[in-house]
């Protein structure tokens, strides 16, 4: 007698109707962008990345933000959470493969493209929620009182998109390598890498092979002047990214599809315009612009005069005007004779010709009356400009101020930080080596001035007198104070203090 033994037939591959598959890949990425940002290593990265953000915006730029400059403070942080969002993507792609139910799905409606696509879309939630925090970061910028200034949108979508890059990449690498130590491995060659390449092209065009591009800002420039190809490295990102999310999809079986195989040709097109359009190097017309702005600038300026003074500004920095003539009212306030109703011009200059990381000082003015400020301004920036608007004060122009060596010196920085919240503090912070006794060199937006130990000894007798009293004595021996080559005793004579017992000997 035989026996005949049916096999059951494998499972076929479910069917589904036209609109079903769309909506199975949305509902499974609702579920993974669930499960993405709740994982612990995006958690603490957001956490972190969100706490540094707000520890470090309350005090950035001292108050007073330059715009495009902010708009690239906001591209380090969201590297963190992409690095977290490459490890998690990548982990919950192998998920089946750790649970061995890779076999099971393979039954479903869904297709194993169509998963892809569901994870893919979790990391563009990553991204977007990147996006959220880099515009709060901005806008709190924006919202300071002493904002000035635009911002770029393409520097504003580096953080965004590198996001979406190292997500993208975490899920290509799952597609690629199924061994799950893959990921962290990775992780530290691209640290490594990072580091390494970020002093071997410094200064070359590969830099901005990098999803970070962050320049050392010594000086602040109008934003026409910045000259870096921002729009180009976002479309260099943007397209890379969808370079990597569309080969992760054409390597789950998606190959066959004319919409993905169009979408990677679309992708690295994208992808080269944007090495090449980054690779330029800085544009003729910003190069020419820099130039007019470092040598004429008074030919870019917008000028305003507030009683007895000319403000001179580029247009971006006109509202700060107000901040400057508060500085040089207090100073004036304090002066005597003629000083107090003398003409000034104060006129904004940058040295631009060597871009962003230059750090070239600007020549004194000659011509009387004329003082310099910069493009920066709060902490530091404020105890300076009223330096040197005390010297032109007393000495008639930068130029003779920044030569000075005898008493006058004591005059210069009594007007200038008597009537400062704090004195003391700011004699600190307008001193090179961040003193307040002994000699020092004090510093300026032009050349820098001596203070002898006597001279600095002979201030803070003064400083330490009450602001009327000092004020009054100050007035009555202005003719005197204010001579060419008036002895630190003397002036410790006019004022009636004691002899300074430190030497005074200028370097």
């Amino acid at each position: 007698m035989t026996t005949a033994t049916a096999l059951a037939p494998a499972p076929a591959p479910a069917t589904s109707p036209p609109g079903a598959s769309r909506a199975a890949v949305l509902a499974l990425a609702r579920f993974e962008t669930r499960r993405l940002l709740t994982r612990l290593p995006v958690l603490v990265a957001f956490a972190v990345y969100v706490g540094w953000t707000v520890w470090r915006t309350r005090v950035s730029f001292d108050g007073f933000p330059a715009l495009q400059d902010a708009d690239r403070a906001t591209q380090d942080g969201p590297l963190l959470v992409g690095l977290a969002v490459l490890l998690s993507a990548n982990h919950a792609v192998l998920r089946s493969r750790r649970h061995d139910t890779e076999r099971h799905l393979d039954v479903l409606v869904l297709p194993r493209w169509g998963r892809t696509v569901a994870h893919l879309l979790s990391v563009a939630a990553a991204a977007l929620m990147t996006a959220v925090c880099v515009g709060g970061q901005f806008a709190w910028e924006a919202l300071k009182p002493g904002a000035v200034g635009h911002g770029s949108p393409a520097e504003l979508l580096v953080g965004p998109l590198s996001v979406l890059l190292l997500g993208a990449f975490g899920v290509l690498l799952a597609r690629l390598v199924t061994a799950p130590f893959a990921a962290p491995l990775l992780i530290v060659l691209m640290l490594f890498l990072a580091m390494f390449l970020t002093g071997f092209a410094a200064d070359g065009w590969s830099r901005w092979l990098m999803p970070s591009v962050g320049t050392y800002s010594v000086v602040t420039l109008p934003s026409g002047l910045i000259g870096r190809p921002a729009a180009w490295h976002a479309l260099y990102l943007g397209g890379l990214a969808l370079t990597l999310m569309t080969a992760a999809v054409l390597l789950s079986g998606g190959a066959r599809l004319r919409t993905a195989q169009a979408a990677v040709a679309g992708a690295v097109a994208l992808t080269l315009v944007g090495v090449v359009g980054q690779s330029r190097g800085v544009p003729e017309s910003v190069t020419e612009a820099r130039v007019r702005a470092s040598v004429t600038p008074e030919k870019l300026h917008t000028c305003v005069e507030r009683d007895a003074t000319t403000y001179c500004a580029f247009d971006e920095w006109e509202p700060r005007t107000g901040d400057w003539a508060r500085v040089v009212d207090d100073v004036r306030a304090l002066a005597a004779g003629d000083a107090r109703n003398r003409p000034l011009a104060v006129r904004q200059r940058v040295e631009a010709r060597y871009g962003l990381d230059a750090d070239a000082t600007l020549s004194p003015l000659t011509r009387p009356g004329e003082v310099t400020v910069g493009t920066a301004w709060g902490g530091n920036r404020m105890p300076e400009f009223a330096v040197a608007v005390a010297g032109v004060l007393v000495t008639g122009s930068e130029a003779t101020a920044g030569e000075v060596c005898d008493g006058r010196m004591v005059t210069v920085m009594w007007l200038a930080l008597a009537g400062r919240p704090d004195p003391l503090a700011d004699l600190r912070r307008v001193r090179l080596d961040d003193s307040d006794t002994g000699s020092a060199l004090v510093i300026s937006q032009t050349e820098p001035s001596q203070m002898t130990s006597a001279q600095t000894e002979l201030l803070r007798e003064l400083l330490d007198l009450p602001r009327e009293k000092a004020a009054a004595k100050v007035k009555a021996g202005w003719p005197e104070l204010t001579a060419p080559k008036v002895t630190t005793d003397r002036v410790a004579q006019v004022l009636g203090l004691e002899k300074p017992e430190g030497e005074n000997e200028c370097l």
